[in-house]
């Protein structure tokens, strides 16, 4: 208990006397107007008023300050306090939602540029979605063009302990096959995943206005069992004749020009349709040169441009 006869503002000795005519076991009986609850406000030096007594005045110079064993004394002078606001906006906008497709394709890159960068300081993202590949296309503010978000599963390569999350993880339709099979997760999953992304898009997004559309043939991929959906999967990129008339079938009119583009990045993500059963420090890069070049094809192209930002991905 913090001593008051040393504070500054102890009160004469006179003025105490007369403020402890009041037996220190007395107390007042107050009433509140607006509640009807009733409390007191007791003489005994130390007891604590109760929270609907805070109407009672009581002089500033009576007022005691109790002190915690384990939290570190506060002077009694209070500071002025501070009102401040902090003013945010929203930054970047889903990949889908590109002016164009040449844009879209250099956000695509940019993003897979970002998860190899992650993974060199050794951390794997995991989550991998349409979601969470970002880019921006502000005239006025050109920094940050493609970003990733959503590192809620990420993990660190090297650790000592479990990540915390439960099962296989990441968003069931851009999951790698090899995830949904049980293999543990890799870079190179985290890489194809963004060739589901690719395929994703061209299927369910017509120009960037509108919203994506439900395609029956795929919508499946969202609540099947794991096992049948990475069964569904490799049965869609195995052969090349049967994906190339996949989307023929499914790419919309926008990202028509993006279907032997895609057929390209299936080629090298899944060689001779197959999945891939060692690590390959090159595929991220393999993929983006792809990309790069798709960037240039003059069908590609001829879609409306509103800003391109592949210059900007270095």
């Amino acid at each position: 208990m913090l001593d008051i006869s040393k504070a500054a503002n102890f009160l004469s000795q006179s003025r105490k006397t007369e403020s402890s005519m009041l037996s220190p076991s007395a107390s007042v009986s107050l009433k509140s107007p607006d509640r009807g609850r009733r409390f007191e406000v007791s003489g005994s030096i130390g007891r604590k008023r109760l929270s609907s007594s805070i109407s009672a005045s009581i002089p500033a110079g009576k007022r005691i300050y109790s002190t915690s064993p384990t939290k570190k004394t506060i002077s009694p002078t209070l500071l002025n306090r501070v009102h401040r606001r902090v003013i945010v906006s929203d930054y970047g906008k889903p990949i889908y939602r590109a002016n164009s497709c040449a844009a879209m394709l250099a956000a695509l890159e940019g993003c897979i540029k970002g998860s190899k960068s992650l993974y060199q300081t050794g951390i794997l993202q995991r989550d991998i979605s349409v979601g969470n590949l970002m880019m921006n296309e502000d005239p006025a503010n050109r920094s940050w063009p493609a970003f990733l978000i959503d590192l809620d599963l990420a993990i660190r390569i090297q650790r000592e302990g479990s990540s915390g999350a439960r099962g296989k993880t990441g968003t069931r339709a851009f999951m790698a096959i090899g995830v949904l099979l049980g293999e543990k997760h890799s870079a190179m999953h985290d890489y194809e995943s963004f060739f589901w992304v690719l395929f994703w898009i061209s299927i369910h997004y017509d120009k960037p206005q509108k919203s994506g559309r439900v395609v029956p043939m795929f919508e499946k991929w969202n609540y099947v069992d794991m096992e049948e959906l990475a069964k569904l999967k490799l049965g869609t990129v195995s052969d090349e004749g049967i994906f190339l008339e996949t989307l023929n079938q499914h790419v919309t009119s926008y990202y028509e020009p993006l279907r032997p583009w895609i057929n390209r990045l299936r080629r090298v993500v899944f060689p001779n349709g197959r999945l891939r059963r060692q690590e390959d420090e090159s595929l991220a890069s393999k993929m983006m040169a792809i990309l790069a070049e798709a960037q240039r094809d003059p069908d590609v192209l001829a879609n409306p441009t509103a800003l391109d930002i592949s210059g900007l991905i270095s």
